[in-house]
């Protein structure tokens, strides 16, 4: 197999690149229920990688979410909001079909200067 592995943060310079994430406990179970259940374990999911290079929620600059059904959004919207209350970001969100069984999937990139 040529596939590269992906990591699930990449620190780069003083930015941190999570990968697309999926709702999982801190055991890396998948955690399947409402769109707001998953949601709140994806952001969850997010917040750890980002601790291990020592970055918060209020680190990131940029988030893409992939709903698999675009009717969740307003209800996604409402969880998503205050995780990242103090964050100042630019965001994305598209209706996409995930490859595994999930309502969701986020990506993230943080600017948190090493030593910070």
């Amino acid at each position: 197999d040529d596939t590269p592995a992906a990591k699930a943060g990449v620190r780069a310079g003083d930015f941190i690149f999570v990968s697309g994430q999926v709702a999982k406990d801190a055991a890396g179970n998948m955690i399947s229920g409402t769109i707001e259940e998953e949601t709140l374990g994806t952001i969850e999911a997010i917040r750890r990688i980002l601790a291990e290079e020592g970055a918060t929620l209020s680190d990131v600059v940029r988030v893409t979410t992939y709903l698999e059904d675009a009717r969740d959004f307003g209800r996604y919207n409402r969880v998503f909001a205050e995780p990242f209350k103090d964050a100042v970001l630019a965001r994305t969100t598209v209706e996409a079909r995930a490859v595994i069984n999930t309502k969701i999937e986020m990506d993230a990139i943080a600017y948190k200067p090493r030593g910070r």
